[in-house]
Parts: C-alpha cells; structure tokens; sequence
C-alpha cells in the first residue's frame, strides 16, 4: 500500500496526495515509512513562507501570487496553516475556501491544515507535507501560516524564503522587532498599500534595516502590494526568485537547509523519546491515593526527572544485554 501511494504520489496524482497528508496529519504508523520512500525525491522545489499578522491580507496575497507564478507555468502547492481550537479542537480552515477560484487548475494544490496544538504557527505534521508536496514535483511550495505573532519565527526551520506581510496601522514594528519576527524575513511585503501610512512604515522599516544590516549580505526588499487589485504581485514573485538565485549561487541554501534538518532530527529524537519515556514518567508520577496532591507538590522535577532518565538508560542498556 505505501509502495503504490508513494509512487502515485512521485507522479503527481493529486488524489494519493491528499490521501497521503491524512496519513501525515493522523500521525499513522505508515507515514514513516511512505516519508522514507518519498525524501530521496525532494529538494528540488523552493519553499516558501509567507508570514504576518492576522488581517495582513496574507491569503489574498498568495492568491494573487499563485496565479503570477501559473502565468510562468510553475506548479505550485499551497498549505495553508489555520488555527485549531484549544477547546472544540476544530480549525476553520478558512483559506481554501478563500483561494477557490485556484481549484481547477490542474498544476496547483490546495491543502489547508490545524495547527492541532503547536504553538510555532505550524503543524508539527507541516514539515512532512512540504516534504510531500516537493517530492511530488511541484516547483514551488507555499507555506501560509497562521499569524500568531512571536510563535511564528518556525517558519524559518522550513522555508527557503520567508516572506513578511505588514501594512499600514497594523501593529507596532518595535514589538516585531523584539520578538525576532523581522530577523527572519527574507522580503518585506507592505500589503493594502492604497490605506495612508504606507511610507511612515516603509520609513520605520528601513531604519529597523539599518540597524540590523551588520554582517548581512543579502538586503531584505520592501515592496508594496495591493492584493484584492493584484497589484505588485509581480514584484514580489521576482523578490522571491532574486533571494532563491542569492541562496542558490553563495551555498546558503545548502546551509539553511542543513540546519533545519539538524533542527528536524533533534525534533523526531525528542518525539521518539517522549513515547518511550512517557510509561516511565506515569508510573512515577504515581500519587498516594490518600492524599495525592500533597505528594504530587512534595517531587523534585529535577530529581524526579534524573530518576526518570536513569532508569530509561538502564531499560536500554538491559535491552542491549550491555548490563
């Protein structure tokens, strides 16, 4: 079964795609094994974040940027990462019924999906899809994401570019600033650029750019668009392209994407951890049935959390026959 999904998906066969990202977001036992088939086949696409507050006008944006991108004839994927409910545990998933008007068109691809709980404004399952979406052809993969302020600086363990989508009166930039939002854009985006205050921002950008500019050696852009007039797409998409060429010919692109695959691999460890480690954790979190809380409140979590890893270590040191 993962054999013939992978091989429907390195076709392109938008149906065994959309089949596979369930499989990725429901965390399967199978995914792992349809991800190993796939990775030898990725790494050809550009990946890119668009990021910003929300009301920033990010999916209109990416509306307009994907049609700019078919006129090119470039195949684009697009995951577009909506808020789950802390509560209900739902997500509107608001977007692809935002983009509609791409749907017929053959050669793009719409999948939104749930942040389900994680707070770096992706999915924790997100990595996979991009992975997915890459291997599966495409030439360009758009990674929208949720708008959440400090949290959204996981874009950059990601995308190739990353993109910022500000506009006029939409918050304080000192605020951005401070949060490292601003440090990880690789283009700035002035949206609903027709609404006064655009060159007081372009202004108050530049000189965040000024101060940060030491050691840079590619200079961040700032373009204005007007996304419901798809106006400016086409300066964006050549921004886009000009950082990908810069990543490309100075060997930062392999850099980047050897430290996001560290940043990956330390993230599967911790995954595979937890679950190993969890059963060891319940049972020691063990509480007196007379009076639980009290004993709860009584355990050193450094000490608890020592005991905890010795006896994974010895669990495994057993296992190896090393004891």
């Amino acid at each position: 079964m993962v054999e013939e999904m992978a091989s429907r998906i390195l076709n392109g066969e938008q149906r065994a795609i959309g089949k596979a990202i369930s499989l990725i977001e429901d965390r399967k036992p199978e995914h792992r094994d349809l991800m190993s088939r796939l990775y030898p086949h990725a790494g050809k696409g550009q990946i890119v974040g668009i990021t910003g507050s929300p009301g920033a006008g990010k999916s209109s944006l990416v509306n307009g940027l994907v049609k700019e991108w078919r006129n090119q004839g470039r195949s684009v994927a697009i995951i577009a990462v909506d808020p789950t409910s802390p509560f209900s545990g739902g997500a509107l998933l608001g977007d692809r019924i935002r983009m509609r008007d791409l749907e017929e068109d053959d050669h793009i691809f719409i999948r939104s999906m749930g942040t389900r709980g994680s707070l770096g404004g992706l999915s924790e399952a997100c990595q996979d899809v991009v992975r997915l979406m890459d291997a599966a052809g495409f030439d360009l993969v758009v990674v929208e994401t949720v708008g959440v302020g400090q949290s959204e600086l996981d874009i950059m363990k990601t995308a190739d570019t990353v993109a910022l989508v500000l506009y006029p009166s939409g918050g304080d930039l000192i605020q951005a600033f401070k949060a490292g939002i601003m440090e990880i854009a690789d283009l700035f985006v002035i949206n609903k650029a027709d609404l006064p205050g655009v060159e007081q921002l372009k202004g108050e950008l530049q000189d965040l750019l000024h101060i940060t500019s030491e050691g840079r050696k590619w200079e961040p852009p700032i373009l204005q668009t007007i996304s419901t007039e798809k106006k400016g797409m086409a300066a964006v998409v050549t921004g886009i392209r000009d950082h990908y060429d810069y990543l490309v010919s100075t060997g930062k692109r392999l850099e980047r994407r050897l430290s996001q695959k560290e940043l990956e691999v330390m993230r599967r460890l911790h995954e595979r951890f937890t679950e190993e480690v969890r059963p060891i954790v319940e049972k020691a979190l063990e509480m007196n049935a007379s009076d639980p809380y009290e004993r709860l409140l009584e355990i050193d979590p450094y000490g608890l959390a020592e005991v905890i890893f010795c006896q994974w270590r010895k669990g495994n040191t057993e296992e190896r026959g090393e004891g």
